[in-house]
This record gives C-alpha cells, structure tokens and sequence, in this order.
C-alpha cells in the first residue's frame, strides 16, 4: 500500500519545509532499495529451503549442481547486508530530519512531535551544506540549455 503511494504521488509525507528534487530522488531510490531488498530476502531464503529440500547441501563438492546453491546463498547473504546497510541509512536519515524539523518525523511517528525547524546555528550551517551538495548534484542532471 505504502510503495503504490509513493509512486503515484511526488512527495515527502508530512514535510512541512520544502524538499530539494534531488532529495526527493534519493530518498526515493532507498526506498525503493529497501523495498527490493524485502523481496528478494524471502524469495533467497524459500529458494534456498527448496535447493535444500532437493539434495543440495552448502558443503558438497563443487559443481554445476552446487553452483546454482552457492549463487543463491550469496545473492541471500549480499541482499541481507545491503538491507542491513540501508536500515541504518533509513533510521539516520530519519533522525537527522527530525532534527531539522522538517516534519517528515511527525508523519512517521507518534512521538516527539516537531512543531518548525529548528533555529540551532550548527544544524542550520549543516543543512545549508546538505543543500549545496544537492545544488551540486542537480546540477550534474540539468541541461546546460536551461540558463
């Protein structure tokens, strides 16, 4: 339900400041990322189970009918880790927006509510720098014909 949302409508929920396209798109992606990863880690693991179930076994002696396993295990084990690597991304990104007060937090979660962005100097400096790195960015993406 979540995923069909997302890529019908173009937005952040719940942010009140406005969000650099750039973001938008990166935030986009991991998410995507994330969703990918949520399939393919059960898909791994039922083929796995099935391989197992059919006589292949982790520690048999290497050939053709041990290669497809052995591909499967690691294709498990890698989107396992890149699962792990983009939780964090998620939870940090979360935090870190929270911290801006954006307001994208208060649509996720029913505490620590934000009321408008924050007015501390080193987290403005920090976004400021994150906006750059954005400008920079999109810069790469937009044709030189547009100035």
């Amino acid at each position: 339900l979540r995923y069909s949302y997302m890529t019908r409508f173009k937005t952040l929920l719940g942010a009140s400041e406005p969000v650099h396209i750039v973001h938008y798109y990166f935030a986009r992606s991991v998410h995507k990322a994330m969703y990918a990863c949520f399939i393919l880690l059960p898909l791994t693991g039922l083929m796995i189970a099935g391989l197992y179930n059919q006589g292949y076994t982790i520690n048999a002696t290497p050939d053709e009918e041990q290669t497809v396993m052995d591909v499967v295990l690691d294709l498990h084990g890698l989107v396992a880790e890149i699962s792990y690597l983009l939780i964090i991304l998620h939870i940090g990104a979360a935090i870190y927006s929270r911290i801006k007060g954006e307001g994208v937090w208060s649509s996720m979660v029913p505490v620590l509510k934000e009321d408008k962005p924050t007015t501390n100097k080193t987290i403005k400096k920090i976004a400021a720098f994150e906006e750059g790195i954005y400008d920079k960015v999109g810069s790469w993406f937009t044709s030189k014909n547009e100035d």
